[in-house]
């Protein structure tokens, strides 16, 4: 592995005209050549420069250092460096932006690194690339974690194999702690989530924000409380949800607090919970414009908290997430198993309820069935109004394939237009068929629409039948008993290693019977396969793990259980019941 090394003295030609070759100090260090010693590096330069892990490049362009290898920063051009060494870098630099991810690209390489390039001339071996850092932090980090992709990445773009060396670079060193970051510098494109209507100042450079319900909102994603379709399965969801807006839209007195604090929307995948959340968001930016309202995921939450502690600007992250009348989280299911984030989200949460100010939580199941969510969190979700969206029914369904074939017609989205009105039985036909998430409406619709674009035919129930006969066998669900096994842990609140292992506790042993009868009843796997599979448990174990739930389920039997959330009772056909919507879900 190469190391990073360090030369104290000056190289290159001194005032009286001879080469100046001094002491060295090596770092864990192979020999360095001489054409690899940084310039005017005090012993001091890099004292304490590992604090500041996030360097930033000198003004002005990079010079060449010889006919056959030029130096570049990889986000600015150099004029002077030859041209077919400029390019080769820039080649290199984009092979390792494509290998790496551009978030990691732009956090390691794009403002911290300066490259020079040497390829082999006649007569020698290997040519050689220098990655100049700022500090021995960088240098280390990236020579353990992406040396392999800057390999593959200059073999790409040059296809020659050259040694990588490493050395501090005392003008990034210099830069990293006087260079002021600018709020203006670009941002990467195909931003994932919705932030504050105001840019978050923590790394602005690669937070990724939009403006929702404005022109900066991702195209054909301004969701609104009008354009959802309510019906029996979400109506109470939808109610609660309009509530939570018509209070926001005017401030909230001192000594009031909100109706329901927090609102939490739970539900399956593509039901609408993201709908509602960016509708209360919508509907306080049109009409409380001064509000300062937030949106955003659980993983957007959970990055943007490490990055506030990489960065050591936890109070700038803190300012912004709790300084609002609206904090609207997606996803919070995504905190489990992180117990540092779960503890700082729950000081969030305190700070902002104590405020008296409104919080909309959404996820794919109820508190009480997150697995290894913090007790504190649980407790504090479901003192709020906790509410579950259905599947929507077959009335329900129709009603959104027509709002979404009007849509289309309308061109207000990016599908093709079609050649006419989608019938009204193409309709039933397709809601019929489809008891699934909208998504799967809204894709066999879709389908439908651009067949008949593409082909210039009227759109008839034949014709979609046999559009969608592929689609439809496709959206069967599909079962597999990890997912059987990943249900059952959530709802009896153990893991799915407890599931596989000889505990024999009356939790554990419940759960695993219900796996057992589950996959024997959903899956094509035989006893003896099901029984390898939870840890290597006879064909005998499944038989009497299914005729035992099948007694308690004929009994109606009630069952006993302790969760984390404490000991649960339930009759045995509402737990398959509940078991069966979460594996299907």
């Amino acid at each position: 592995m190469y190391r990073c090394c360090v030369s104290q003295e000056p190289y290159g030609p001194a005032a009286g005209g001879q080469s100046l070759v001094g002491s060295r100090v090596w770092t864990q260090g192979v020999f360095m050549d001489e054409r690899f010693r940084t310039t005017g590096l005090a012993g001091s330069a890099f004292e304490g420069a590992h604090a500041q892990a996030i360097g930033t490049p000198p003004e002005g362009s990079c010079q060449a250092q010889s006919n056959s290898s030029a130096q570049l920063h990889p986000d600015v051009p150099a004029a002077d460096a030859g041209t077919g060494i400029q390019s080769q870098i820039n080649a290199i630099c984009q092979a390792l932006a494509e290998r790496m991810g551009q978030q990691q690209y732009h956090i390691w390489f794009k403002n911290s690194t300066r490259l020079t390039l040497n390829l082999p001339q006649p007569g020698e071996a290997t040519g050689y690339l220098k990655i100049g850092v700022p500090n021995l932090f960088i240098a280390s980090w990236i020579e353990n974690h992406f040396l392999d992709q800057i390999n593959q990445a200059v073999l790409t773009a040059t296809g020659a194999k050259v040694k990588i060396t490493f050395a501090i670079d005392p003008e990034l060193c210099q830069n990293s702690k006087s260079r002021p970051k600018s709020a203006g510098e670009p941002r990467p494109a195909g931003a994932k989530y919705l932030s504050t209507r105001r840019t978050m100042d923590l790394a602005p450079r690669f937070t990724q924000t939009y403006d929702l319900g404005s022109v900066g909102a991702p195209p054909g994603r301004a969701l609104t409380l009008d354009t959802f379709v309510v019906g029996p399965s979400n109506e109470l969801a939808y109610n609660a949800a309009k509530q939570v807006a018509s209070e926001q839209q005017n401030r909230i007195p001192a000594g009031q607090v909100p109706t329901f604090n927090p609102l939490f929307i739970h539900g399956g995948y593509g039901l609408g919970k993201t709908h509602l959340l960016q509708g209360i968001c919508n509907e306080v930016a049109k009409n409380r414009p001064q509000a300062n309202w937030l949106y955003l995921s659980a993983e957007d939450f959970a990055n943007q908290f490490v990055l506030g502690l990489k960065t050591k600007r936890l109070d700038a992250f803190r300012r912004k997430i709790r300084q609002t009348d609206l904090l609207a989280i997606d996803d919070i299911h995504f905190l489990a198993n992180k117990p540092s984030t779960q503890e700082e989200f729950l000081h969030t949460f305190n700070t902002i309820n104590l405020a008296g100010k409104q919080i909309v939580l959404a996820s794919d199941a109820h508190p009480k069935m997150i697995n290894q969510l913090s007790e504190k969190l649980i407790n504090r979700f479901i003192s709020g109004m906790v509410v579950k969206i259905e599947p929507p029914d077959f009335q329900t369904r129709c009603q959104i394939c027509r709002q979404y074939a009007a849509r289309l017609a309308s061109g207000n989205s990016k599908s093709p237009g079609c050649a006419g009105p989608v019938p009204e039985n193409v309709i039933r036909y397709i809601a019929e068929n489809l008891h699934g998430s909208v998504r799967e409406l809204e894709g066999a619709l879709v389908k439908v629409v651009a067949y008949s674009a593409l082909q210039n035919e009227k759109i008839t129930l034949p014709m979609a039948q046999a559009v969608l006969a592929e689609h439809l066998e496709r959206c069967d669900p599909i079962v597999r008993i990890s997912d059987i096994e990943s249900a059952v842990a959530a709802y009896f609140g153990i893991t799915t290693a407890s599931l596989h292992s000889s505990k024999k506790d009356r939790t554990v042993s419940l759960a695993r019977h219900f796996s057992m009868y589950l996959a024997r009843k959903h899956t094509k796997m035989s006893s003896c396969e099901i029984g390898r599979f939870m840890g290597n448990k006879n064909h005998a174990t499944v038989l009497l793990a299914c005729k035992r739930i099948e007694e308690l389920l004929k009994q109606n039997a009630d069952l006993h259980w302790r969760s984390p959330a404490g000991n649960r009772l339930a009759k045995a056909r509402v737990v398959l019941t509940a078991l069966e919507e979460s594996i299907s879900a």
